[in-house]
């Protein structure tokens, strides 16, 4: 007997009836970068149509992804000023601090959620303390805590450790508790690969290493099952929500987390697959549009209930005009 699967085809409306993953607004987070200094919307070289905003002029893009109906952001800063320990990440009066007063101030309804990590603040480019020129795991945590605190005093809904040390997500939980920031969440970036996917973010955020890699701290892109077990070492020192980045080469990550996690998971569509796809579409090689909204729908199908997506904005627009 022939099996007719075409005839679920057909037509839109049985296509429609049938699909078994839609992608929403509500799906997307929408990165953005902070600056210090006045009235600043610079384009990023290598994320076309992504801005450095100053503070004064986050009001622009918060209103568009709130518009968009996007309900959470994710913050990035941009210090003037970096040294060995990475002070200004934990100054009360940082860049991003600053931008998480102005965000809940202008729309407190809005998630926002705060990158925490010393890269960009270090003056050696590294994501921890260097101790004979390596990254020391266990004097690292206590800076990444204390970053992740003054997030929450700033307002913070959600603090989002990127540095992959080992321990942090319990050193950060301990902290918040024991200040009374209990309902401050935690999105532990859990299974984050050591990818030549992060070139472009790099430039945009100032983080590039001074010398060697993240090889030692990040994980290896041939390992599955290692982050599994990064995966429930987080869970079980507390985090809300488990990510893995990046998506589109890791699908495989996300699905195996799916299926063994009944926990939330971010997916972060870095920088390299936004670039990717603004470069070939600016050659006339592919449809943007339809390429950004496949890539967006088989990193959700693969198991993401929520996509850092530097797309968040364009790809809500597109949901719209399609429905």
């Amino acid at each position: 007997m022939v099996k007719r699967n075409r005839n679920l085809r057909k037509t839109a409306a049985i296509r429609d009836l049938v699909r078994e993953t839609v992608l929403n607004p509500q799906d997307f987070i929408y990165p953005i970068f902070v600056v210090e200094g006045e009235n600043i919307k610079e384009e990023i070289a290598s994320l076309p149509g992504n801005y450095h905003f100053s503070v004064d002029r986050l009001e622009e893009i918060v209103e568009q992804a709130r518009d968009a109906n996007i309900k959470g952001i994710i913050l990035f800063g941009l210090p003037e000023e970096k040294d060995e320990c990475g002070s200004q990440a934990f100054n009360a009066e940082g860049v991003v601090q600053k931008a998480i007063k102005k965000v809940k101030e202008l729309y407190p309804e809005l998630w926002v959620i705060t990158d925490v990590c010393m890269c960009q603040y270090t003056s050696h480019g590294h994501c921890g303390i260097l101790r004979d020129g390596e990254v020391h795991n266990d004097s690292t945590l206590e800076y990444i805590a204390k970053i992740a605190l003054s997030h929450a005093e700033a307002g913070a809904d959600m603090v989002a450790p990127s540095d992959m040390m080992d321990g942090r997500v319990e050193a950060i939980r301990n902290l918040l508790d024991e200040n009374g920031y209990e309902s401050v969440g935690i999105m532990a970036y859990s299974a984050k690969y050591s990818s030549a996917f992060y070139g472009p973010f790099r430039e945009a955020a100032n983080s590039a290493p001074k010398s060697g890699d993240r090889k030692t701290y990040q994980m290896d892109p041939a390992n599955l099952r290692e982050a599994m077990r990064e995966i429930q070492g987080d869970i079980e020192e507390g985090a809300d929500i488990i990510m893995v980045k990046p998506a589109l080469s890791y699908l495989d990550v996300i699905r195996s987390a799916r299926d063994r996690y009944d926990y939330p998971i971010a997916a972060y569509s870095v920088s390299g697959e936004y670039a990717m796809v603004k470069a070939a579409s600016q050659l006339g090689y592919i449809n943007e549009r339809a390429i950004a909204m496949e890539m967006l729908l088989s990193i959700k199908r693969a198991g993401a209930d929520m996509i850092i997506t530097y797309y968040a904005i364009q790809a809500s627009a597109w949901i719209k005009e399609e429905l």
